[in-house]
């Protein structure tokens, strides 16, 4: 027979690592679907979202057609590439957001920024000053979970778990 204080230890083990492994960077797929393409509006996809240090963009086009470089805001508004930053050109590009503040990244294929809209700017907000947003309803019906939103869900189960022992 398991004591209740044993019984009660373990579900709190398994609850915290649960919630462990749910409170991790999110990947956004930039473009959806769609892709890193041409003629796709990057400006709307990323105004619904919110990114934070240690969430990861992943650019997916097919290899050869496009690529991805980072630019500054200058850079970014006239569509001029600069090698200093890198070219990936993978295919599948998966950039950490690694800290706070604006950030620019084109397509430097022929005229794909300049004539094609191949062009992202985000915001990146400190880890730290993430606010909890409430679930969104992506347009292909899954919803999309921020990490503050899964944090401030288990900093309540575990409110409520220290509750239900006292």
């Amino acid at each position: 027979m398991v004591s209740s204080s044993c019984s009660t230890t373990v579900f709190i083990l398994i609850t915290l690592s649960v919630l462990v492994t749910l409170v991790s960077a999110t990947e956004y797929n930039v473009g959806d679907q769609s892709g890193w393409t041409l003629d796709y509006d990057y400006q709307t996809w990323a105004k619904d979202k919110v990114f934070f240090v240690g969430d990861k963009l992943v650019f997916n086009y097919a290899s050869g057609a496009h690529n991805v470089m980072k630019v500054n805001g200058t850079g970014f508004q006239q569509c001029i590439t600069s090698s200093a930053n890198g070219t990936l050109t993978s295919g599948r590009d998966v950039i950490s957001l690694q800290t706070p503040g604006r950030k620019w990244y084109i397509c430097g294929v022929a005229k794909h920024c300049e004539l094609k809209n191949m062009k992202l700017v985000i915001t990146v907000l400190p880890q730290t000053s993430a606010p909890a947003p409430t679930p969104a309803l992506s347009q292909y019906g899954s919803a999309t979970l921020a990490v503050p939103t899964i944090y401030v869900f288990g900093v309540a189960l575990l409110s409520s778990l220290v509750s239900f022992l006292v």
